[in-house]
């Protein structure tokens, strides 16, 4: 298996870019292979000189084809079940994009106790300090929000109070006017 990893390596490293025919000379012509199909075209032709076209040299070891560089077969995971599935000296998981955050930290820490290698994530465990770390931020954030929601109801009550006893007491002065009033009337 290793020899096969190494083998693949050095295959790859030699590999050159397949392009389109004349893909360097015009910049209309796209940077992705297809196959000459001219009668006299030198690279189907394989001239010394010309680009390389796809052949079955280049392509990886049947045992190792399809397989991450470490020579694990990545498996997708979108859930818990997923991860239980998996060999952990065969198979790595690679997480699905779609996996919230707390899912995805749940999924690590079961990946960690099973020795299960995650593929799409170099450090798996500076992932879950940095995002416990977030969590607890978000958290504060949220309780600091709350304080000064309650803070500012209270500071809408007592302008409602303050409010009720202006109100009150201007009507209480003109009621006070009112009977004041009635006496001026009444002593003429």
């Amino acid at each position: 298996m290793n020899d096969a990893l190494a083998h693949r390596e050095r295959i790859k490293s030699k590999k050159p870019i397949f392009v389109y025919q004349d893909a360097h000379k015009r910049v209309e012509i796209p940077k992705k292979w297809r196959k000459p199909k001219g009668i006299q075209s030198k690279m189907r032709l394989k001239k010394k000189g010309y680009r390389r076209c796809v052949s079955q040299g280049w392509r990886s070891p049947k045992e190792i084809r399809g397989t991450h560089p470490s020579g694990l077969i990545p498996v997708r995971v979108f859930n818990r079940s997923d991860l239980e599935r998996i060999i952990p000296g065969k198979e790595g998981a690679v997480l699905a994009k779609g996996v919230g955050g707390r899912n995805r930290m749940e999924m690590l820490e079961l990946a960690q106790k099973k020795n299960i290698r995650i593929l799409n994530l170099k450090n798996p465990a500076d992932f879950i300090k940095s995002y416990k770390e977030m969590f607890e931020q978000k958290k504060q954030q949220r309780e600091e929000s709350k304080k000064k929601k309650e803070a500012k109801k209270e500071a809408k009550g007592k302008k409602a109070e303050k409010k009720e006893e202006a109100a009150n007491e201007e009507e209480q002065k003109k009621q006070e006017k009112k009977e004041k009033d009635k006496l001026l009337i009444q002593k003429k």
